[in-house]
This record gives structure tokens, sequence and C-alpha cells, in this order.
């Protein structure tokens, strides 16, 4: 699935299956953002290393996941990870992250979402997407609202979000 250029401001994204060869490539110029940690005076930069990369891939591996990367022009960018899937309830948990700072800023996030719910909801056959951020990063915040998701609740550091099909559909996969 991929997303073309609006008037090449917004980068031509599209979602593959991550692979051991992707997800090296996607972590080897991956910088930790100290926005994701629940505790700051806990941040550590990101240190890089082929059996960091697989190890990470592997864990991923598991049934109730799917693990996407994101890439612009065949080079990743980020990742997308569908977990807990319930496909009994087509409920699942939406997580995305962006490779570093050359990735934010320029409407990759919002046009990555907009690609893995379409995908969640196309392709998973989802019901219901969630997804949370912590409560101080406004950045991942604003891209959910911005996407159509709605705050469910506040619980203790996270705000949680939900979006139904039907309310993405509503509100147009490409606004």
């Amino acid at each position: 699935m991929s997303c073309a250029p609006d008037g090449g401001t917004t980068p031509a994204l599209a979602l593959a299956p991550m692979t051991r060869a992707l997800c090296r490539r996607y972590f080897r110029d991956f910088e930790s953002d100290p926005a994701v940690c629940a505790d700051v005076r806990t941040y550590r930069p990101f240190r890089y290393s082929d059996e960091w990369a697989d190890a990470y891939f592997d864990r991923q591996r598991d049934r109730d996941r799917v693990h996407l990367a994101v890439t612009e022009r065949g080079e990743p960018v980020g990742e997308v990870i569908f977990k807990n899937l319930d496909r009994a309830s087509g409920v699942c948990t939406l997580s995305v992250h962006l490779q570093n700072d050359a990735a934010k800023g320029r409407g990759v996030g919002t046009q990555t979402e907009r690609l893995a719910l379409a995908y969640a909801f196309g392709e998973l056959g989802m019901d219901t997407v969630r997804a949370d951020a912590l409560l101080h990063n406004t950045r991942s915040r604003h891209v959910m609202e911005k996407v159509g998701f709605r705050l469910v609740r506040e619980d203790g550091a996270f705000a949680c979000y939900e979006i139904a099909r039907a309310e993405f559909l509503r509100s147009g996969p490409g606004r």
C-alpha cells in the first residue's frame, strides 16, 4: 500500500512486510526520541548492532502481531506494528515509530498513520484500532487526533485513543 505525493510536500510512502534486512536498515539510522520515554531521566541514545536488530526482528514475529516497514522511495523511514490482534473481535493496537528527526515534521507520521489505518481496516479486517501515547508526547497525540483517533481515556502517563472503521471511512482515508 502506498501514498502518492500531494504536490511535492508529502513524500511517497509505502508499507511493506518488515524483513530482517529492512529491519537492519531501519535501525542503522534510528535515533531514540526522549518524547517516547515515560521518564526522560532514563533516556539513553540508541546504539545499533546487527545482533540487536536481529533480536528485535525475531521478537516481533508473533502470531498476534503484524510488523511492517514504512518506506520512502524504497528506504525504511519507520515501522508500523499491529499488536494484540484479536481477529474474532476485530480489534488491534497500532504502534508507529519513525526512524529519526529527518522523518518528522514533514507529514510522514500523518501519512503513515493513514496508510496503517487503511491496512488495518482493509487488509486485516479490523473493526477498531487502538493506540496510545505518553501524555507529554504532544506530537504523537496531535497526529492521532488529526487522522481521526478519538481520546477515550487518560490512564496514568498515557492517553488512550481509538478509531472505528466507520469513523475512518466517514472521515475519508486520504484527508
